[in-house]
C-alpha cells in the first residue's frame, strides 16, 4: 500500500505542479507517446529476458502491493517454531522432530505459527537443514550448507530488480524516440497555423517527458523497492541460520535463539524479554 500512495504523490505532485503553472492537463495525455514508450520498453524487456526470467517477473510485481516483508511479527513467528524444535531436540533427542522436519505442512510445530506455515520456503530451509543433521550426525559443515541455499535464494531475488532497473534505464532513449517521431510528424504541419504546429511541438516534447517520468517515478523505485524486499529476506534466512547453527552447535534452545535475535535487524528486533514473555505466552 505504500508504494501506490508514493505512485500516487509523484504523479499528482507533477499533474497539480503543472496546472498550478497555467497547463491544460489534456495537452499531457497523448496515449499515441505512451504507446510507443511503454510498448517498446516492454518489447524490449520481454526480448532480453529468458522464461525463468520473465517469470519471475511476474512474480514479482504483486509483491510491490503487497509488501510482504518479514515483520515483527514474523520474526517472534518463526523464533516460537524454533523454540519449540529444539526444545523437543533438546528434551528428546533430534529423532523426535523427524516427523515434524520430513513434511513441514502437517507438522503441529509449524502450523502453529501461521506466518511460518505458509512460507514454504523458509519452512524447508529449517527443515532441510535439520534433516541432514539427522541423516548425518554432523554439524560441521552445516553452515556452509546453509550458506549455499541462502546464495541460491540470493540469486533468484535479484533476477528481477536487476531487470526491472534495465527497463527502467531503456525509458528515456525510448522516450527520445517518440519525441524524434513527434518532430517528424510536425514536419508535416509546417504550412499549419501557429497553434496547430505549436500542438504538434508540444506532443513531441512529451515523449521526453513521459520516458523520464517512467523511468524514475514509476519503474526505478518499483526495481528498488524488489532489492530492498530481497536485503530484508536475506537478513530473515540470516536469522533462521544463526539459531539453527548454535542449537546444533549443542547451545539451550534459549541460546541458540538468542544467537537468532542477535542477527535480526535492529528495526524488528524484540527485546530479550519480549521474546521470553512470547515463548512462556
Amino acid at each position: 500500500m505504500i508504494s501506490l500512495v508514493g505512485f500516487v504523490v509523484v504523479l499528482g505532485s507533477v499533474l497539480v505542479g503543472y496546472i498550478l503553472a497555467g497547463g491544460d492537463p489534456m495537452m499531457i495525455i497523448q496515449p499515441n507517446e505512451f504507446i510507443i514508450i511503454f510498448g517498446a520498453s516492454s518489447g524490449a524487456f520481454v526480448a532480453s529476458c529468458t522464461n525463468y526470467a520473465f517469470r519471475q517477473a511476474l512474480k514479482a510485481f504483486p509483491k510491490i502491493i503487497s509488501n510482504n516483508a518479514p515483520n515483527k511479527l514474523t520474526y517472534m513467528q518463526t523464533l516460537s517454531v524454533l523454540h519449540s524444535l529444539f526444545s523437543k531436540m533438546h528434551r528428546e533427542g533430534i529423532i523426535s522432530i523427524e516427523k515434524d522436519i520430513e513434511d513441514p505442512r502437517s507438522s503441529a510445530i509449524f502450523s502453529s505459527s501461521p506466518l511460518i506455515a505458509k512460507d514454504l520456503q523458509a519452512c524447508y530451509f529449517i527443515s532441510d537443514t535439520l534433516r541432514t543433521f539427522l541423516t548425518t550426525g554432523k554439524a560441521d559443515e552445516l553452515g556452509e550448507l546453509m550458506d549455499i541455499d541462502v546464495e541460491s535464494i540470493n540469486a533468484e531475488m535479484e533476477v528481477s530488480p536487476h531487470n526491472l532497473e534495465k527497463m527502467a534505464e531503456s525509458l528515456p532513449g525510448m522516450g527520445i524516440v517518440a519525441a524524434v517521431l513527434g518532430v517528424v510528424l510536425t514536419m508535416s504541419y509546417l504550412d499549419s497555423p501557429p497553434e496547430v504546429l505549436g500542438h504538434h511541438i508540444g506532443a513531441a516534447l512529451l515523449g521526453t517527458f513521459l520516458g523520464i517520468l517512467l523511468c524514475y517515478g514509476i519503474f526505478a523505485p518499483i526495481s528498488i523497492k524488489l532489492a530492498n524486499l530481497q536485503r530484508e529476506r536475506l537478513a530473515y534466512f540470516r536469522c533462521i541460520r544463526e539459531s539453527v547453527m548454535a542449537a546444533l552447535r549443542g547451545l539451550s534452545p534459549m541460546i541458540a535463539l538468542e544467537y537468532g535475535r542477535r542477527a535480526i535487524p535492529p528495526y524488528f528486533r524484540p527485546t530479550f524479554l519480549d521474546m521470553e514473555k512470547t515463548l512462556k505466552g
